[in-house]
């Protein structure tokens, strides 16, 4: 019996366990929940003695649910004991009510308590008496709870850009949630926040005389606006405009406690040391030179007064010292040594005065050091930092990390941080118009300071806020939530995501592959580095480096591209729904629109100067047609600032910031006028015109075609002079394909671009047994491997006979061959294309989309894998990438390899592969630059960093080129491999892939 009842017990206790084990891996149940119907919103309840910031969400949500639904939800200060359902919102510690329910058990709120910017949103049954049902949030603190509040807005469709991008929410009968009991938070990264900068042209003039003239400044009513979008974004820190033709933030009455009302944390800038705003608030004919060296104790009055101005506010103070605006610290007759010393006592100083005003340790106080330009040199050079304070690494100024903590760093107490650029004023560019940073490239950079530690505070150079709106919401997202964002279709996948819920699921798809084409022609060329000068001091324009005579012209591949994309723009508007065209103007039209336009403006006239050298009559053309895109800104720019919400914006966008020659009206070149009209013929690969008057002239033979890329070339017939001509192309033999063979060139259509291909299953088969000779040049092999005929162009007195040539030998190797191929004296591939990949010991290849200019990209991964030396070591442990070519020639090549150029993860570490060919010694290469060198100039101009290795190629035939991994992070885009063909390009040649 007695065994029998153990038996029984054991037998209820595991069942009881299995149940609880069920239990506990159910999902949490979804409970809906009506905000609003036609009659009526539920009300929301929020204590009295919670925090402002509270207050304010909950207004922001009850005007979100009035928008949508036309009903005002109540908001209430006391239970009511006849509402049969209500919204509750409180914080932990603040709300007595809250305190009930979890004493209660009603809610459980252990997973908040201690925890950063944590918050949880369930459904109540009856909560209190007379309220049958609540909705509850409850947060750790007091951002925490207003973020709960409004993640009932996102829940609803609200768009964070409701407001700074007039996304007017769709309207709708009722509202009603599915509710899912969740905890949210705490936050990947503790301090997230934008930073107002080179407002001069934007945000400055906008608030200044449309949306606060009564303040004529960037004041408190501008402030509550980027507050409320900050709150939206889960944004928690600001670092606020700082230029000449702002006032400084905390002489404006009322700034620092709008700040504290929204939760928001204020920090400076590099160059801003303890919250102070030193281009304005420095008089150094009242206050002496701003030199810590000669001049302390008037320095220290003031970060004191600042110090003690900001001791009852949420604060983080940026410590060291610069010179003013950015600039490096005066003290020209220091030493290096001296400089850094001295920055130490400033720091010293400076952590004494937050000790005493806060009146606690200085540690407790959040604090940043900036190593930004030559502050990154002093403390390359031994500068000491406490460590309880955050080291806030920065990128380039153009996307690019400079620095990531060490591994010894990565223990710091104080953690690391990030401030990098969306937007910049300065050298080599600047790009302050648009929107031109790759979102993969901004995480991936993010990414990667992530997983090096860098997690304690990032902050965001927005420039004005519009037109960065998604690269804003993503930054924002990323530092919210990293885990999300573990690879680049994450980040496409967020993109889709924020398109449909602003534009419609109907149009998600379209606009996202959109979006991706216009990021990947910005990462090629920014559209305000179409035509770069120098910007300190000011240069003439100059050209890309895009050519149009090679490579199947890829200047105008580009113009079409863009074409292409402002067509699809503009189809893609009138699908967009009437509430929303507003937004889509802000937020995709005129972004897209302007940098078409703005490449189109450029390579027309590009077009133009190269057709007038020639004597084209379409010069006249394309000078127009440049000319027009210039017009069609000002237009565009015009409507943005005038018509956009009755003139709400007017004065936000500038198209012109800085006035840069590239924002000017393009000059324009007209040819000579000839005697007599006449015929013109350029082929592709030569700069002069065809002349049959020159014989044997190599500008009368196309490029030689090749049977193995199934390639084609152009020949552009042209009109010179005025008047008309009738023409036509005689292919001398049946394999020779044309896009066209006659027409007429007018002054209207004066240029017509023929492009020659082939039928190769009518070509004869060249059968030679022979080896290639030696060298580059196609010239050089055989007659029995090429095949020759010609194209004659016939006017009525006029006959020009063009020379074909193809390459179509009979190669066994190459049947079915998945390789590439050498073209004409090179051999073109894309990273990605790889013949196989082998993982490393603790590393491997991954391939990143939506980067580069392929479009992917292969970065050796984890970033924390360990760098390799030995040439032993990389080739036994290193993953490695394989490639197999064929070429045709032999002999010296040089292998240049086209990478993102990143920098080093920290000093003394480098950014590296090794390439090979066959069973040569691998040549390590490195991408690496030093400072702000001519090299890194092109290379951010560019996003491209192109280094090379000379290999050995010993015969023609099958190839291997194998890229081993030597650092980690190091990302492959483009490579080509030349043996003397190669005759330049802005890119490297199109992939020369085997179609046999």
């Amino acid at each position: 019996m007695i065994k029998a009842t153990y038996n029984f017990l054991t037998t209820c206790l595991i069942y009881m366990c299995l149940l609880a084990h069920a239990n506990a891996q159910k999902k949490p149940e979804v409970s809906n929940f009506e905000i609003a119907n036609p009659k009526v919103a539920v009300p929301v309840f929020v204590a009295e003695e919670e925090a402002k910031v509270v207050h304010l969400a909950a207004g922001m949500f009850a005007n979100d649910v009035v928008d949508i639904s036309g009903q005002l939800p109540e908001i209430i200060h006391a239970v009511p004991n006849a509402k049969q359902q209500l919204i509750i919102a409180g914080t932990i510690g603040k709300s007595e009510w809250i305190e009930k329910l979890a004493a209660d058990k009603k809610i459980d709120t252990s997973a908040l308590i201690g925890k950063w910017e944590t918050w949880t949103i369930r459904v109540v049954e009856k909560p209190f008496p007379g309220v049958n049902r609540a909705l509850v949030i409850v947060g750790s603190d007091r951002r925490a709870t207003a973020y709960g509040i409004l993640e009932l807005s996102r829940m609803m469709g609200v768009s964070p850009w409701k407001w700074w991008a007039d996304a007017t929410p769709r309207k709708q009968a009722g509202i009603k949630l599915n509710i899912r009991e969740k905890t949210y938070g705490s936050p990947s990264v503790k301090y997230r926040g934008l930073f107002i900068n080179d407002e001069d042209w934007g945000l400055q003039p906008w608030a200044a005389k449309t949306f606060e003239p009564e303040t004529g400044d960037i004041g408190t009513k501008t402030y509550a606006k980027i507050f409320e979008l900050m709150l939206r974004l889960r944004a928690n820190t600001l670092w606020p405009a700082m230029h000449d033709c702002t006032k400084a933030f905390y002489t404006i009455p009322g700034n620092a406690q709008m700040a504290d009302d929204y939760a928001i944390v204020v920090g400076t800038s590099h160059c801003e040391p303890m919250l102070c705003n030193i281009n304005i608030e420095w008089n150094s004919q009242a206050m002496g030179e701003w030199r810590y060296d000669v001049n302390a104790n008037t320095i220290r009055s003031v970060f004191e007064e600042r110090a003690k101005q900001t001791s009852a506010f949420e604060s983080s103070y940026t410590i060291g010292m610069r010179g003013k605006h950015d600039s490096p610290m005066d003290a020209k007759n220091l030493t290096k040594n001296d400089r850094i010393r001295l920055l130490e006592q400033v720091i010293a100083d400076q952590r004494s005065i937050l000790g005493n005003e806060k009146e606690t340790d200085a540690a407790a106080v959040p604090q940043v050091f900036i190593p930004y330009k030559e502050v990154l040199d002093y403390y390359q050079n031994g500068l000491e930092v406490p460590e309880d304070v955050t080291l806030m690494w920065t990128d380039d100024n153009y996307g690019y990390i400079r620095q990531l903590s060490t591994s010894e760093e990565q223990k710091r107490p104080g953690g690391a941080g990030i401030y990098y650029h969306a937007s910049y004023w300065g050298r080599p560019h600047d790009y302050l118009w648009l929107s031109s940073t790759n979102p993969m490239l901004i995480w991936e950079e993010m990414y990667k300071a992530y997983q090096l530690n860098a997690r304690n505070m990032w902050v965001l150079n927005c420039g004005d806020i519009k037109p960065l709106e998604y690269n804003i919401e993503l930054f924002m997202d990323m530092a919210w939530n990293m885990d999300a964002f573990n690879g680049t279709l994450d980040v496409q996948n967020h993109l889709k995501e924020w398109t449909g819920q602003l534009f419609g699921a109907e149009n998600q798809d379209k606009l996202t592959h959109l979006l991706l084409d216009y990021y990947r022609l910005c990462f090629i060329r920014r559209p305000e580095f179409m035509a770069w000068s120098q910007t300190e001091p000011v240069t003439k324009p100059k050209e890309t480096g895009l050519t149009q005579i090679r490579y199947g012209d890829e200047l105008n591949e580009r113009l079409d591209d863009w074409e292409k994309l402002s067509a699809k723009v503009e189809m893609l508007q009138n699908e967009i729904p009437g509430y929303r065209q507003d937004a889509f103007y802000e937020l995709v039209y005129y972004p897209v629109s302007g940098a078409s336009l703005m490449n189109q403006k450029w390579l027309y006239h590009y077009k133009n100067k190269w057709a007038a050298q020639q004597g084209r009559t379409s010069a006249s053309e394309y000078a127009r047609r440049s000319a027009q895109a210039y017009e069609q800104i000002e237009k565009e720019t015009e409507y943005y600032n005038t018509k956009l919400k009755n003139g709400k914006w007017k004065y936000i966008m500038d198209m012109a910031p800085r006035n840069l020659p590239v924002f000017s009206e393009p000059s324009f070149s007209l040819p000579a006028k000839p005697k007599n009209t006449g015929l013109g013929l350029a082929l592709e690969g030569y700069e002069m015109e065809a002349n049959k008057d020159i014989p044997n002239a190599h500008s009368d033979v196309l490029p030689v075609l090749n049977s193995f890329l199934k390639d084609s070339v152009f020949v552009d017939v042209f009109l010179k002079g005025e008047g008309e001509i009738n023409w036509k192309a005689v292919p001398k033999a049946p394999w020779i394909n044309l896009s066209v063979t006659r027409g007429k060139l007018t002054s209207q259509q004066a240029v017509k671009r023929v492009w020659v291909g082939i039928d190769w299953g009518k070509v004869p088969k060249a059968k030679d047994t022979r080896e290639p000779p030696l060298g580059h040049d196609y010239q050089l092999i055989p007659p029995s491997f090429k095949v020759n005929s010609s194209i004659d162009f016939v006017t009525e007195d006029t006959t020009i006979s063009i020379g074909v040539s193809v390459f179509n030998p009979d190669i066994q190797e190459l049947v079915d061959y998945k390789g590439f191929v050498e073209a004409n004296g090179y051999v073109s591939l894309n990273a990605e294309n790889f013949t196989a990949v082998k993982a490393g010991v603790d590393a491997s290849w991954e391939v990143f989309s939506g980067m580069g200019y392929s479009g992917n990209v292969v970065s050796a991964m984890p970033y924390t894998s360990r760098s390799l030396n030995d040439l032993s070591e990389i080739k036994n442990q290193s993953p490695v990438l394989e490639y197999d070519f064929y070429t045709f020639n032999s002999g010296a090549a040089e292998v240049r390899v086209q990478a993102i150029p990143t920098h080093p993860f920290s000093e003394g570490r480098s950014v590296r592969c090794a390439v090979a060919i066959d069973e040569n010694e691998p040549v390590i290469i490195d991408f690496k630059t030093v400072g702000r060198s001519e090299e890194w100039k092109q290379n951010v101009l560019k996003n491209a960093a192109v280094k090379s290795a000379q290999q050995e190629i010993n015969k023609s035939g099958n190839h291997k080129l194998k890229i081993w991994m030597v650092d980690p992070g190091v990302m492959l885009d483009q490579i080509l491999i030349d043996l003397g063909g190669w005759k330049g390009s802005y890119a490297f040649p199109k992939e020369t892939k085997c179609r046999n």
